[in-house]
Parts: C-alpha cells; sequence; structure tokens
C-alpha cells in the first residue's frame, strides 16, 4: 500500500513539474517527425497482465522496409534517447497501474513466452521506471545477466535498495550508458537450447573480469531452501553463484503457435 502511494504521488509530482517540458517535447517530435507523437506497445506486466506503455517517439517512419532501424532515428529522438526523456510519458502508465516508479522494466509477450517458471518470477512486482538493471548496463547487458538482477530485486527489494536504485538512476541519467545495444539494435531474446552468455551476479556489478562484493549491510543472495511438500507456495531466493544457463530448457508452444527458429533482433526503440 505504501509502494503504491509512493508511485502515485512521484508520478503525479513530477507530471505536474514536467507538463510544460513534456508539452514542449511533444511539439518537437509533431514537427519534426509527424504524427503520432506518442510511440505505443503491448508489454507485459505484473502477473503478466498486458498493458500498452507509452513512450514519446524517436524514431520517423522508414522510407522503405529494409531501412535499419538505427537510420531512422532522428537527432531529436537521438537526444530524447540519451536523455531519458522519450520515457516520460509512462508516469501516466503508472498512475494507471501499469506500471511503478521501480521495478523490472517490461518485456514484450513473446519474449516472457519463453520465460522458464524461474524467470517468470521477474512478473512478481510491477514493471518500473527504473530497476536494478537499468543502474547497472540498461541494455548493454545480456539477457541472462538482465533477467538474474531483475530476479534479485524481486528477492530482496525493500527500502534500502529502492534508495539505492534511485541514488544510481541519478548517476546513470547524467552519465548515460547502455541505452541501445551493438548498431543501435538490442539483442533480441535468446530461444531456449541456444547458448548464451554466462550471467553476472545479481547483486553486483557487471564487469566480466572481477565481480565486485556485496556491499556491507546490503542483503546478498542466500541458499535455496528445500522443498517441504507440507509448506505453501514455494518461495524462490536468489542464487548464491550464477546458475546453469537458464536457455536450456527444452522450448514448448502453445496451440497454433509455431516455434521460432533464431532469436530476431529487436528495434531499439521497442524493447528498451
Amino acid at each position: 500500500m505504501m509502494r503504491r502511494l509512493f508511485d502515485l504521488t512521484t508520478a503525479a509530482l513530477t507530471l505536474l513539474v514536467l507538463g510544460p517540458a513534456m508539452l514542449a517535447i511533444a511539439l518537437l517530435v509533431r514537427t519534426t517527425m509527424g504524427g503520432p507523437v506518442l510511440f505505443r506497445q503491448t508489454r507485459s506486466g505484473h502477473h503478466g497482465r498486458e498493458f500498452r506503455i507509452l513512450k514519446f517517439r524517436s524514431m520517423r517512419h522508414p522510407r522503405h522496409p529494409d531501412e535499419p532501424d538505427k537510420d531512422r532515428i532522428t537527432r531529436l529522438g537521438h537526444i530524447l534517447r540519451t536523455t531519458s526523456l522519450d520515457e516520460l510519458p509512462q508516469l501516466i502508465n503508472v498512475l494507471r497501474g501499469d506500471m511503478g516508479v521501480i521495478g523490472p522494466r517490461p518485456t514484450l509477450p513473446e519474449q516472457v513466452a519463453h520465460y522458464s517458471e524461474r524467470q517468470r518470477g521477474r512478473l512478481a512486482v510491477r514493471p518500473g521506471l527504473t530497476g536494478w538493471a537499468q543502474v547497472q548496463g540498461r541494455n548493454a547487458l545480456t539477457w541472462p545477466e538482465r533477467i538474474e538482477y531483475d530476479l534479485h530485486y524481486v528477492d530482496h527489494r525493500g527500502i534500502r535498495l529502492d534508495l539505492r536504485i534511485l541514488w544510481r538512476t541519478v548517476g546513470v541519467l547524467l552519465r548515460p550508458v547502455g541505452i541501445t545495444g551493438a548498431g543501435g539494435v538490442n539483442p533480441g531474446f535468446p530461444i531456449p537450447g541456444q547458448a548464451a552468455a554466462p550471467a553476472a551476479h545479481p547483486g553486483g556489478d557487471t564487469s566480466a573480469e572481477k565481480a565486485a562484493p556485496t556491499p556491507a549491510g546490503h542483503p546478498g543472495p542466500g541458499p535455496t531452501p528445500s522443498r517441504d511438500p507440507g509448506a505453501g507456495p514455494r518461495k524462490r531466493s536468489s542464487p548464491s553463484c550464477v546458475p546453469p544457463s537458464p536457455w536450456t530448457i527444452p522450448y514448448t508452444t502453445s496451440p497454433g503457435m509455431a516455434p521460432p527458429s533464431a532469436a530476431d533482433p529487436v528495434p531499439a526503440e521497442e524493447a528498451s
């Protein structure tokens, strides 16, 4: 209840303060890229409930069907993405209850369809404007790394971790990194069974050469509890080390759905 009150208060006050700036951005987008001003896309939210995420457009309409996404980003769009101002309309998603201020970033339903049971744990909370994975590298992270950071947040979220995320978000906004993947296109979601890069330790930084220790006073991941047949629903715990690749589970299709043959890259505007 207190978390939802915080989300509503923060979103309402931010919209009130930044309303004139958002109006100016909307006029600039309309002038330079034409309509529509907002980019809308279906995402999976709390417990997998789908909603329409809102963003200011940062890409012009394609001139031809095969035009690369990175070539469609306008000068204004680059500024909006670099400063994360394109995300401001998601404050409306927060007011609607689709999102919170802090939480895992909402992903596409077709990506969620590939989640294992453990990975679906990131849907246990509302998606957020910023989150633990966001302040660790955003789209520069691999999908396994992002999901491990999100699961770590779900298992350890609290006032201390939320304040840490908010503080680090300020630094990310001042020194933006990892806004898009290589070539302006974010990596596609890996298909189960394909080889994936090892995930970074969810409680620390993303350096491949040396994992940072868990800060003093910050709750680190604990051991996996044994399952008592008479106990209630199992509570998942973060791994104390990098688990076996979560992408080795067999892929099963829903009725009428054909299994994909490769992980398609996701347009940069769509995946952030």
